[in-house]
This record gives structure tokens, C-alpha cells and sequence, in this order.
């Protein structure tokens, strides 16, 4: 079990100002819940974001961390793992700043596979910006005035996408089961390579039908598996409520390599050639 006081160290002084009941409280307590059974030494951690209600997790840290913009997180977080290979590296974010803006930097930090870790807390919704449909809202939910008859596009499938973009580490975890959530975080962490963790995050702000998911999610019914054909095939046959490790393998982590570089003298020689 944690000691909750040595998981408190990490918490700043800075009090959330998340709406009563968003599940991003729960991320924020399994975060340092997990960074204190790991040990980790503050200095020794970076925790990067870009714009939403969740990404001002790291201003709520007493750890370094970096409020980007929007969809840059894992382009800061990769940066900053590159050049300072010994942090532990944690980015985290929302379904929007993640999935749309940042949908590019996701599909290839899953493909690169730098050992860092990123959490995407997902609520379905743009909620810092008062209510718009997100990447992953249902075609059918109306209760938007911007999409009042739905949006009619099929949600993005955070899960299956990271599998096919190569992440070697999947995991989905629910805010409101927050034990559950930190045993991910700590295996994340613990994983080489890159780790991506899909939170449900309930909004009761603008999706209070959320509230219904504590009685809709279950526990993967499946062990854990290495092969990507088997994870894409429960992964579509699952309805997205399954919660635990889906998917890690031992694919090798990419690593800087010290090379000697060239310089700008050299590369203009080139085109006078």
C-alpha cells in the first residue's frame, strides 16, 4: 500500500480548479500514488502537457513539468527525453489536445517507442471550451449546440490506433477506479519504451450521462498478450469499457546515439559541389 503522505509530497501548492466530481482528480491522486511507490526523486521527474482541463496536471505537481500548447506535449516530452535520457518522463493530457491537434505527434511517439509514458484523459468532450464534440465522441450525441444533430463521424479509437502505430505498452484505466489506475501508472512506468495509458475521465459538467460509466466499465476479461493480432481483434470486439493492461511487448526502445555531427561549413561545401 502507498503511504499517502509520501505520495502527498508530490502534490504543489496549487489547489485544482477542476469542476466537483471530474475524474481527472482521480488521475492526478493515482500520479502520486504511483511516483511514490516508485521512489522517484522529484528532480529526477518531468511531467509535460499542452492545453485543456487536464493538462494543468503538471502546475498541480511539485516535480519539473511544462505546460506546452495545444497537441505539442509529446513533442515537448520526446525533446526533453532525447536530451535528458535519465528522467523519467511523464506526459499527459486530454482526448482533444491528444487525438485532433496532436493526433500526428501520437501516431509517431507510439512508433518511435522513446521510454516515457503518456496519459490521455478522456471525457468525450472539449470541456474548457464550454462543450464542442471531440475526437472520440459518439456520432450520435446531440446535446452540443454546435453539433445539434450529432457529428455524424465515427469516434477515433485511441486504443487500437496506438496498437497500430506500434506502441509497445497499452493500457485503459477509469477514474473511478483509482488503485486500479495508480497499478497501471506504475507499470507504465516501469515498461522501456513507450507507454500510453487510455483514462476515462468522466466530465459531469457536460457529459453528466458519464456518471453512468462506474456501472458500465469491467476488468479486461484477457491476460495481458504480445501479439498485435490477437490485441486488434479483442480490441474491436471490445465495447471500450474494458479496463487493464490490453497489449506489451519487448520491442526495443529508441535510444539518442552519439554520433559526430556535421557542421554547417560542411553541409554548405555540399552544394558547391
Amino acid at each position: 500500500m502507498t503511504d499517502l503522505k509520501k505520495a502527498k509530497a508530490y502534490k504543489s501548492e496549487v489547489k485544482p480548479i477542476w469542476c466537483p466530481g471530474c475524474g481527472d482528480f482521480s488521475v492526478l491522486s493515482a500520479l502520486t500514488k504511483a511516483f511514490a511507490f516508485l521512489e522517484l526523486a522529484q528532480q529526477d521527474l518531468a511531467v509535460i502537457s499542452g492545453i485543456g482541463c487536464s493538462s494543468r496536471i503538471p502546475a498541480y505537481l511539485s516535480s519539473y513539468g511544462f505546460h506546452g500548447i495545444h497537441g505539442r506535449a509529446l513533442a515537448i516530452a520526446a525533446g526533453l527525453k532525447l536530451a535528458r535520457p535519465e528522467l523519467t518522463v511523464v506526459a499527459a493530457g486530454g482526448d482533444g489536445d491528444g487525438f485532433s491537434i496532436g493526433g500526428n505527434h501520437f501516431l509517431h511517439a507510439c512508433r518511435r517507442n522513446l521510454d516515457m509514458t503518456y496519459i490521455v484523459m478522456d471525457n468525450e468532450v472539449y470541456g474548457m471550451t464550454k462543450g464542442q464534440a471531440s475526437p472520440t465522441t459518439h456520432p450520435d450525441w446531440t446535446a452540443s449546440k454546435l453539433t445539434p444533430h450529432g457529428t455524424g463521424v465515427r469516434p477515433f479509437q485511441p486504443a487500437a490506433i496506438a496498437l497500430a502505430s506500434g506502441a509497445s505498452f497499452i493500457a485503459r484505466a477509469f477514474s473511478g477506479d483509482p488503485n486500479g489506475m495508480t497499478k497501471l501508472i506504475i507499470d507504465a512506468i516501469k515498461h522501456p519504451g513507450f507507454s500510453f495509458i487510455h483514462a476515462l475521465s468522466p466530465c459531469p459538467t457536460f457529459r453528466p450521462e458519464q456518471k453512468q460509466w462506474k456501472n458500465q466499465v469491467q476488468k479486461y476479461e484477457h491476460e495481458p498478450t504480445d501479439d498485435p493480432v490477437i490485441a486488434a481483434t479483442r480490441l474491436y470486439s471490445d465495447d471500450g469499457m474494458s479496463t487493464g493492461l490490453i497489449f506489451q511487448s519487448k520491442y526495443p526502445a529508441w535510444h539518442r546515439t552519439d554520433v559526430e555531427q556535421a557542421s554547417i561549413t560542411q553541409f554548405e561545401e555540399e552544394f558547391l559541389v
